[in-house]
């Protein structure tokens, strides 16, 4: 539970050892204890049989929860939300409508004379209920405060004795929800004890103690992470093992992507681009990075990583932009020269223009002239007033020419600058899942400036990678092994 004295930690792991949870050691680790999928006679091109509805809704549910896990485990930014009906919707007007009808009640009730409390002590129970549910096994003194103070059975007597100190018993509530909460709650609680009416109090409390419950679950999420891991693995592995039973060409779209991959490391080691021959663990790690260049409405994705489609998707999307921006302020800080190289705040202003002029650059609206003009306009009138600020004399009106030509040819997919950028970040990508480190390697030059968001999303990709490895390993290794055996691949 996520109280004071246990404050979780803000959802994010810190640099490279958000990857390392799911390394190549825990990779043999899973080999080891799992058989491979291939082994004994499990059938390779049987004909698909029969599947009954029940084991189709047992899939369903297995599927399901499956999802859930794996974004637990792959996503660290994964938090439950709130669930509440759409705004407008039948169902929520209909809670509201009630809502409304009890809290009356509980005012017309506690405005009696004498008070009639009986709504009240159902309000204590439900409290007394969350409160105990927020406790960690070593509040033992807690626990019993809160069995004290809300002991239901006494409340009732004093209720009907006309001795219920009703304003008390909320104020102990709220002090012991200030003990259990989050530190992200203070201000919450701050606000409860400013509420002086009863009722709108009481009314109040039941939004924190969800928010509190929200929190004691992620915080939970957190925690159990590391465990689920494993289970996860072996729970993914067992689901795509049945799949693959029922339909025997259920890997044919993962076999391509491995082949064609090797075909491309081949190609470019006969092509003097790589040091060594190529080997399995190259084949597969180059595998991954063309997932990032994939052309989504014509190519088939690989069935292994189905689930994780969109995150794929998601990350070439954002290398796509950090690739143009790069480049713009590459070409920026080429041509101007020294006049503003170590500006202070100048290479933050220029990054933020370019990147707010292609945030809409993969919606269908987007001209990607128009708004690289734009950029190059926008780089020019930056420059000039920095130029100005700073005392240097003004570039003649050619080299304005030239800087906003360049800038314009960066559009183009074959252009010098674009190519080299995204090269370099491929090769830092490729690098982070050759050798697993656990600190990030070298920066490559010119993506200094896109640097924070190229390592997130070199820790997200790296984790992906690492847990999908540890799944799917046992089919993957045969596929390769036939890749070694064709000719198109040099080793193991």
């Amino acid at each position: 539970m996520p109280n004071k004295s246990d404050k979780p930690g803000d959802g994010h792991d810190k640099g490279m050892e958000d990857m390392s949870d799911i390394s190549e050691q825990s990779l043999h680790k899973v080999q080891r204890e799992t058989p491979s999928p291939h082994g004994g006679n499990a059938p390779q091109s049987s004909p698909s049989r029969f599947v009954s509805v029940e084991e189709l809704m047992e899939t369903a549910k297995g599927v399901t929860n499956m999802a859930l896990a794996h974004e637990i485990v792959v996503n660290t930014d994964f938090q439950l939300k709130p669930s509440e009906p759409a705004e407008g919707s039948l169902e929520k007007r209909v809670k509201e409508i009630m809502h409304k009808a009890f809290w009356d009640v509980l005012e017309a009730q506690l405005n009696e004379d004498p008070p009639s409390y009986s709504h009240a002590i159902t309000l204590l129970a439900e409290i007394k209920e969350n409160l105990l549910s927020f406790l960690l096994p070593g509040h033992g003194r807690l626990r019993t405060q809160i069995e004290e103070v809300l002991d239901l059975s006494l409340i009732q007597q004093q209720a009907e004795n006309g001795a219920l100190d009703i304003s008390k018993v909320v104020e102990f509530v709220i002090g012991m929800m200030g003990t259990l909460c989050a530190p992200s709650r203070d201000e919450d609680i701050k606000k409860l004890r400013e509420i002086t009416e009863l009722v709108p109090l009481l009314r109040a409390i039941f939004p924190v103690m969800d928010q509190m419950m929200l929190d004691m679950a992620n915080f939970a999420v957190s925690t159990l992470r590391p465990q689920l891991l494993q289970q996860s693995v072996e729970y993914e592995r067992k689901k795509f093992q049945e799949f693959v039973e029922k339909q025997p060409n259920a890997l044919d779209f993962t076999k391509k992507w491995l082949q064609d991959s090797a075909k491309c490391v081949v190609l470019e080691a006969q092509s003097g681009e790589a040091a060594s021959s190529p080997t399995q663990l190259t084949v597969h790690n180059y595998a991954y990075l063309r997932l990032l260049q994939w052309k989504h409405a014509s190519d088939p994705f690989p069935e292994t990583l189905l689930m994780d489609q969109g995150r794929f998707q998601e990350m070439q999307q954002d290398l796509e932009q950090l690739v143009l921006v790069a480049s713009v302020l590459l070409i920026v800080y080429n041509t101007t020269g020294e006049a503003i190289s170590g500006l202070p705040g100048l290479m933050v202003k220029l990054k933020r223009t370019v990147v707010i002029l292609l945030a809409e650059m993969h919606t269908q609206s987007f001209n990607s002239e128009e708004a690289f003009a734009n950029i190059g306009e926008r780089m020019c009138v930056e420059l000039s007033g920095c130029l100005s600020e700073h005392g240097f004399s003004p570039f003649p009106g050619n080299r304005w020419s030239i800087l906003k030509g360049q800038i314009s040819a960066v559009t183009h997919p074959d252009n010098a600058v674009r190519k080299l950028i995204d090269s370099r970040i491929k090769t830092y990508l490729l690098t982070i899942l050759e050798f697993s480190h656990r600190s990030f390697p070298s920066l490559p030059g010119g993506l200094a400036p896109v640097s924070k968001e190229l390592e997130e999303i070199a820790m997200k990709f790296g984790r992906l990678v690492n847990f999908n490895k540890l799944v799917y390993s046992p089919f993957y290794q045969k596929i390769l092994q036939e890749i070694v055996q064709e000719g198109q691949c040099c080793g193991p």
